[in-house]
């Protein structure tokens, strides 16, 4: 989660603040379709009783392997929106400093 070197803060900023936007899509799209996934699979066993078939359908590698890819998403964009976080600090930091230098060199 380091600074970009040689770019300014705000770039910085911009580059990671894009990535994330990308990354939250990605997320909010398999969280919204989350429940669609589960319908398609469940109508390829409508001969069996609803619960039995989400228990299958829950059970199964490829549902495991969706919900993995969910959560996966998910972890990427809140780590991008930490780095956003962090990106915000160092520039209220840096700030800060360049605040007390210029107050230190009117003295």
């Amino acid at each position: 989660m380091n600074a970009i070197p040689n770019l300014p803060w705000s770039e910085q900023y911009r580059i990671v603040a894009r990535k994330w936007v990308d990354a939250d899509a990605a997320a909010s799209l398999l969280e919204d379709t989350k429940s669609a996934f589960l319908s398609q699979k469940m109508q390829q066993h409508a001969d069996l009783a609803v619960n039995k078939a989400e228990m299958l359908i829950k059970g199964s590698p490829e549902w495991a392997d969706f919900v993995e890819k969910m959560v996966a998403a998910r972890k990427q964009a809140n780590l991008l929106k930490v780095q956003l976080e962090y990106l915000r600090m160092k520039f209220s930091e840096w700030q800060s400093e360049n605040a007390t230098k210029r107050a230190e060199m009117r003295l």
